[in-house]
């Protein structure tokens, strides 16, 4: 009993604080930008772009309702640059 309850207590404690980064994040796409020519190209992302990728995962579905970004970002190639970065999109 006393193990399941830490093991309980553990858990609630790293889902705490994974919504406490979540909710540090400042939504700026053009945070972005490191990642435009591997988007655009066949290149792989650099580090800095699945660093940044990484940093604006949870923006990414707000970008993708935003009809001016949603353009760049919804596409096979972003994807396959975020899949690479281990950075999967989110199911909006």
């Amino acid at each position: 009993m006393k193990t399941s309850c830490v093991a309980i207590c553990s858990l609630m404690v790293l889902l705490l604080a994974e919504a406490q980064v979540t909710l540090a994040v400042t939504c700026i796409p053009t945070e972005l930008s490191s990642c435009v020519s591997a988007i655009t190209s066949s290149s792989p992302p650099s580090k800095q772009c699945c660093d940044k990728i990484k940093q604006q995962k949870p923006c990414l579905c707000q970008y993708l309702k935003n009809p001016n970004l949603k353009k760049f970002i919804n596409t096979p190639n972003a994807r396959k640059v975020a899949s690479t970065c281990g950075t999967p999109f989110p199911k909006c």
